[in-house]
C-alpha cells in the first residue's frame, strides 16, 4: 500500500505494508540509518524522531499513523551539524558508544523547542525514558543546558573540543 511521508523536508511515498513500524521504513526503505533499533517495545528511545514537532517513538508507531506527518530524523536536524544540539554534544564529548545518542539528541531538540531553558527536572522528565548503556547522563545533561546557551547566543567552542577547564587558571 503506498503511503505517502515528509521525512526532513523532501516528501517520499513508500510501498510497504500499513503496520510496518516506522523504524523500519526510515532504515530500510529511506537508508535514513541515524535511527537505531533499541528495544523495540517502545522502551529505550533510540528509535525517536521528530512527528510534527513531537519527539515520537518510532520501533512501534505503523507507518500508516504516520502518513502526511512532517518527520524530523537525526538527519534532519542538520545536515552540517550546525544545531545547537549537534553543537553541544560534540563540544562537550557526550558519547561513548554513541548508540543511543541520536534518540537522546532528538528528545533534547524536542524539549529546547518547547522550553527555552530547562531546568535539570524538566530534563530529567523529558528525557527520562531514553535510556543510555553507557550511563552518560551527566553529560547528556550538561549539553541540554550547552544547547540552550548555544541557541540563546552564546557561541559553540567548535570541533576542537570541550570548554576550556577552568581549575587550571
Amino acid at each position: 500500500m503506498p503511503i505517502t511521508l515528509k521525512v526532513n523536508g523532501t516528501t517520499r511515498t513508500v510501498d510497504v505494508p500499513a503496520d510496518m513500524p516506522l523504524l523500519w521504513v526510515l532504515r530500510d526503505e529511506l537508508d535514513l540509518k541515524g535511527t537505531k533499533f533499541g528495544c523495540g517495545a517502545n522502551r529505550c528511545g533510540a528509535c525517536t524522531v521528530h512527528v510534527n514537532g513531537v519527539a515520537q517513538r518510532t520501533c512501534t508507531l505503523p507507518v500508516s499513523r504516520a502518513a502526511g506527518a512532517d518527520i524530523t530524523t537525526i538527519e534532519g536536524l542538520s545536515a552540517d551539524g550546525a544545531h545547537a544540539v549537534q553543537q553541544a554534544w560534540e563540544e562537550l564529548d557526550v558519547p561513548q558508544c554513541g548508540y543511543c545518542q541520536a534518540g537522546q539528541m532528538m528528545a533534547a531538540a524536542s524539549l529546547l523547542a518547547k522550553t527555552a531553558k530547562p531546568t535539570d527536572a524538566e530534563i530529567a522528565t523529558a528525557l527520562n525514558t531514553n535510556l543510555c548503556r553507557c550511563a552518560t547522563y551527566l553529560r547528556i545533561r550538561a549539553a541540554v543546558h550547552r544547547a540552550a546557551e548555544i541557541k540563546a547566543g552564546g557561541a559553540a567552542v567548535g570541533s576542537s573540543g570541550a570548554p576550556k577547564n577552568h581549575e587550571e587558571d
